[in-house]
């Protein structure tokens, strides 16, 4: 691809979304029109059975910097969102859920901090009265105990770690993505923290969200596993994968 460098990348990690994806791309295609910055959107398949790919494919016409690669294969949420990072040319870059539970306008409320900040996270636990849609109590109270166990063992300041609307200045951030090794739903934490380990600054900030009841997230597979891989960071960590390097920042935006 030629031309100048978009202003933001749009990352949409996609699994069997077929359904959930056209109101996506729809609201995400009102919000290139109306942006005044440019934008690119890249949707990355993660190995769907079903028509994603075509449905994403079909949407190029309405949003002329969208792309659409694939994994080839299931590969995980983590995964997907580090290799549309690899395809991300955008000076910031979002990753959002195919469902987007936040919506995209919300990135208006993250674009400002990338000013000062390396990474903008949304949260929903900042201000709990911008929840349109709730979790389930046993969903809710299950995302406090795993937070409290990130902040824990990893030493994380962040009151939500798994909302999944975050953005990266892509150039300062290329380090914490080529050492991310999760690659499925407890990538998140892991990218936070590989942020402050190599002196990045982040900054957590409240944005409307909705639950969706159709969300990928299995409350006993995903929810084991995404603690286990809290642990597994921190022995990352205690056993050097994670070696210091000093990332070059670009110039200032003005």
């Amino acid at each position: 691809m030629t031309g100048a460098a978009p202003e933001l990348s749009i990352i949409i990690p996609a699994y069997n979304e077929e359904l959930r994806l056209p109101p996506t791309l729809e609201s995400i295609a009102a919000y290139v029109h109306a942006a005044n910055h440019t934008v690119e959107v890249i949707v990355v398949d993660d190995g769907s059975k079903d028509n994603t790919m075509a449905v994403a494919d079909s949407f190029k016409k309405m949003i002329p910097t969208l792309r659409v690669v694939s994994n080839g294969q299931n590969r995980g949420k983590g995964h997907s969102v580090r290799h549309g990072m690899q395809e991300a040319r955008g000076e910031v870059v979002l990753f959002t859920d195919a469902d987007l539970s936040a919506p995209i306008d919300e990135v208006e409320k993250l674009l400002p901090a990338m000013k000062d900040h390396d990474v903008a996270i949304g949260s929903r636990a900042v201000d709990r009265s911008l929840i349109t849609v709730h979790e389930s109590p046993f969903r809710e109270f299950a995302g406090i105990v795993f937070n409290k166990i990130v902040r824990l063992i990893l030493w994380l300041p962040f009151v939500d770690t798994q909302c999944g609307f975050k953005a990266f200045r892509r150039e300062p951030c290329k380090i914490i993505f080529e050492q991310q090794t999760i690659e499925r739903f407890g990538f998140d934490p892991e990218l936070l923290y590989l942020a402050r380990h190599h002196g990045l600054k982040s900054i957590e900030i409240p944005v409307r969200w909705g639950h969706s009841h159709a969300t990928k997230v299995s409350m006993m597979r995903d929810s084991i596993q995404m603690f286990v891989d809290v642990f597994v960071i921190r022995w990352n960590a205690l056993t050097g994968k994670y070696p210091r390097k000093s990332p070059r920042r670009p110039q200032e935006i003005t």
